[in-house]
């Protein structure tokens, strides 16, 4: 029999195992048992079968002379726990000495009568033999199966259920018990063995039921909360207890005819269904206790120190009895009054953004004191709907607001360790990155719209794309969402404002190109660069970029501006792996017009051997790779017109077939001049050349002087003048001094220039882009994009012949790479139409067709 064990510390016993013998019962011991089988015995009917001589007896002799031979045999025996031992008819037999030899059978008979074992069950002894043969020889027992089965005394049943009612309410009502626990084990296994099970079961839970019912009246009555709890909780703390003992006693029921019925409770959970029903599922005990349960949380939540143990007793409470989850966190509306509590002044629009980092370190205190309550009195099973209704209410209903007042204000400030808390927090919240790449273009759309910013709106862009990478790589711990979040935001913003953000990226490379050196190292020029090209991929008018970005590089090329040839090239292999070969086609034309200008200079000098002190510097460019220049007439010395016509002699002698045509803009020149520190070579541009040139023949010159000798135009002169008489190589003298050309101004050559170069190069100072020069780098632009439209048009006729407005549309914008609006895509439609490149469906004017 197993051990009954008072006061066990858990409430909650073992399982039944599943290897419980079967009732006696339920054992058939009919003559169809051979006393082979093997039986089951519980350790309880462990019985020394050493009495023989206890029992009354009747002997049998055969030969008078064998009395001295009988003896009287007492034996143990023991069987293990596993066996089933009901009753059994022994039969011993036993070879007798040698003196009994010639006795062939001598046979002792038990007597048939009935003895009382010591649990009040009659037992039936059985007889037992013993043969006598030679002496010396083994001793064996023999074991067989009553021939009847034993009965139980009459007012047997009636007389141990009384025992056990007995027990079972002393428990109830913690006294005593009179009886030995092991008799009442024995008892109960006794009724089992005779087939009472069923009976024995319904009368333990009426006694259970009758209990658990009168429990109910002491809670109806008015009581405190907090003394309602205590009550609750004792009650259950005592049914627990008084079930566990309970359950010792009936052990044997529980492990052989309630395993047996499936759909019968354990002794237990009949218990806890009890429990369940009479006092946990009545309405208002149910309502009390959770809303005790809550109302002790949010105490705690408010600061108030609260009885820990107490609650973690009846949430395990109600874990046990199944309430928590359909009940406790049913809909956690109910508890989302008490999670705001806190929180109700948050509720309110925020307050100035300074507030936002403090309200985030209050949620994240709040998230990980509710992480604490769980792991301290809350049932496992509530983390996750519980964490996420505080999420919700903490984080998810104010997620917008909370961007919207603080992202601006964290990222203009930089503050690390709070972005961290707030990716940590947001990332709990669904949709929470989502949020932050639409909030991320607001905070930062007006560095693109505001065209007060367009000088510093491209190394903003810079700065804040850096901070960006950093904080997603420090803070963001490079989640991948967020990363694509970024791309996406700045591709929003960036392309708020239609082109101008291409052009401006274009003109902060060429100024960025032209410092070269003078500004940054070679490696950090090229990490500019690159950080540039990130920028360029979100735009989308990238042939606005590559329209200005060839005018301006057209200008570093020719006139010399460029500090950084490898720079160039660079930038150049950039654009190409970006964009492709067709993009970059004509601006690595104009770097070969370069070279192949270069080896022609080499060789015209090698050729030529020109006397006088100007050097011709010419740059062969080809039509089409360049921008076009508007032609401008000015009055060429007649040495300087001798030295374009060698030239276009030896050109077009190496080169038959070309035409050339003049460019004075962008034409160059190397002056040998004399002054008092001794000879420098000027390296100049043409128009310099001819004002330099003017004071060989006089000492001073008026302005307007000297644009009727040169024939430049006026603004060009002005600038001419300024770079030679108002830059760092002041070559001439202007009176007055001043930094701009006037009307009136006078110039005279300065002598007494000094540099520590011997050729020295003055640049041209460039008009800056005017309104007029701007639009019509648009205008060619959107001319282009007409010619790549109607070409892609044409493509997709040509090759679906039969097209239906909505989807022509459709395959044209995945095959432009610049956006474009419907109403000029429909003009170039019917400007295709016009030309009888395609033609509308005569009885569908919605669908077009292709015109070979």
């Amino acid at each position: 029999m197993e051990s009954l064990v008072e006061g066990l510390p858990s409430p909650n016993p073992p399982p039944p195992t599943q290897e419980a013998r079967p009732a006696a019962s339920d054992v058939n011991n009919d003559s169809s048992i051979t006393s082979s089988k093997k039986r089951k015995i519980n350790s309880s009917e462990r019985e020394d079968i050493d009495s023989i001589s206890s029992s009354p007896k009747t002997t049998n002799y055969s030969s008078s002379s064998c009395t001295s031979t009988s003896q009287h045999i007492q034996k143990k025996l023991r069987f293990e726990d596993s066996v089933d031992f009901i009753g059994l008819d022994v039969k011993m037999a036993e070879e007798s000495s040698a003196s009994c030899s010639s006795n062939k059978m001598k046979t002792v008979f038990l007597a048939g009568g009935v003895g009382h074992h010591a649990n009040g069950l009659t037992k039936t002894a059985g007889s037992t033999t013993f043969s006598n043969s030679k002496p010396g020889a083994a001793k064996k027992l023999v074991i067989k199966n009553f021939k009847e089965k034993p009965k139980l005394p009459e007012n047997y049943t009636h007389e141990t259920w009384q025992k056990l009612k007995e027990a079972v309410e002393a428990i109830q009502n913690s006294i005593s018990i009179k009886y030995n626990l092991e008799e009442l084990y024995q008892a109960v296994e006794n009724l089992c063995s005779h087939k009472i099970s069923a009976k024995l079961y319904k009368q333990l839970q009426v006694v259970c039921e009758d209990h658990i019912k009168a429990q109910i009246d002491q809670f109806r009555e008015y009581l405190f909360l907090t003394l309602f709890l205590k009550k609750i909780d004792k009650c259950w703390q005592d049914h627990c207890r008084q079930m566990i003992m309970i359950r010792s006693i009936f052990l044997f029921l529980d492990r052989t005819y309630v395993l047996q019925n499936s759909m019968l409770p354990s002794v237990w959970d009949m218990g806890l269904e009890l429990f369940r029903f009479y006092i946990i599922s009545d309405m208002k005990v149910q309502s009390k206790t959770i809303d005790g349960i809550l109302l002790l949380i949010e105490r705690e939540r408010s600061g108030e120190t609260i009885d820990r143990s107490l609650l973690r007793s009846l949430l395990s409470m109600l874990s046990d009895l199944q309430v928590w989850l359909s009940h406790f966190t049913q809909g956690m509306g109910k508890p989302t009054q008490w999670i705001s509590c806190p929180i109700r002044p948050v509720n309110q629009p925020l307050a100035p953004t300074p507030v936002v980092p403090d309200y985030l370190h209050h949620v994240n205190k709040r998230l990980e004191e509710e992480a604490d309550r769980v792991i301290t009195y809350l049932d496992q099973s509530t983390q996750k709907p519980l964490i996420a209704t505080v999420e919700k209410q903490l984080l998810g209903e104010h997620l917008t607001a909370t961007l919207q007042k603080g992202l601006n204000h964290l990222l203009d400030e930089n503050r690390i360790q709070d972005l961290c808390l707030l990716y940590q927090l947001f990332s709990r919240v669904r949709g929470g990155v989502l949020v932050w790449g639409y909030f991320l273009p607001n905070t930062k759309h007006t560095m693109v719209i505001n065209p007060e910013k367009d000088k510093t709106m491209v190394q903003e862009l810079l700065d804040f794309k850096d901070k960006v990478d950093h904080i997603i790589h420090v803070c963001f711990m490079k989640n991948e969402k967020f990363v694509n979040a970024m791309k996406e935001a700045f591709e929003t913003f960036i392309n708020k404002r239609t082109n101008k953000p291409a052009e401006l990226i274009a003109k902060h490379v060429d100024w960025k190109l032209r410092a070269g050196n003078k500004e940054a190292t070679d490696e950090e020029l090229e990490k500019m660069l690159d950080k540039i090209m990130i920028i360029f991929r979100f735009i989308y008018g990238k042939d606005v970029f590559e329209a200005f970005y060839k005018k301006d590089l057209a200008k570093r090329l020719l006139v010399g501006k460029s500090a950084s040839v490898d720079a160039e090239k660079s930038m150049l292999s950039k654009l190409k792996h970006e964009c492709g070969a067709a993009f970059t086609s004509k601006l690595e034309g104009m770097f070969k017009d370069m070279e192949l200008s270069k080896d022609i200079m080499v060789q015209f000098k090698q050729c030529q051997n020109l006397p006088g002190n100007i050097e011709l510097t010419v740059n062969i460019l080809t039509m089409g790779y360049w921008p076009t220049y508007v032609p401008m007439e000015v009055h060429l010395l007649p040495e300087m017109v001798r030295l374009q016509e060698i030239f276009k002699t030896f050109y077009l002698g190496k080169h038959s077939g070309r035409k050339l045509q003049w460019q004075s803009t962008l034409g160059h020149c190397v002056l040998k001049a004399e002054f008092k520190e001794g000879k420098k070579e000027l390296q100049v541009s043409l128009f310099q050349t001819l004002v330099l040139l003017m004071f060989n023949e006089g000492e001073e010159f008026t302005l307007e002087e000297i644009k009727l000798a040169t024939g430049i135009e006026d603004g060009e002169l002005r600038r001419t003048l300024q770079s030679l008489a108002c830059g760092k190589a002041r070559v001439i003298h202007k009176v007055p001094k001043s930094k701009d050309v006037e009307d009136g101004d006078k110039f005279s050559c300065n002598d007494d220039f000094k540099h520590k170069l011997f050729r020295i190069k003055i640049n041209q100072i460039q008009m800056k882009e005017t309104v007029e020069e701007q639009a019509s780098t648009t205008e060619r632009v959107y001319q282009d994009r007409q010619y790549q439209i109607d070409a892609a048009i044409v493509r997709i006729m040509k090759m679906r012949k039969t097209l239906s407005h909505n989807l022509l549309v459709s395959e044209v914008y995945n095959q432009l790479k610049f956006p474009v609006k419907p109403a000029d895509l429909k003009k170039r439609i019917e400007s295709l139409i016009d030309r009888d490149y395609m033609e509308r469906d005569k009885e569908n004017p919605n669908q077009y067709n292709y015109v070979a």
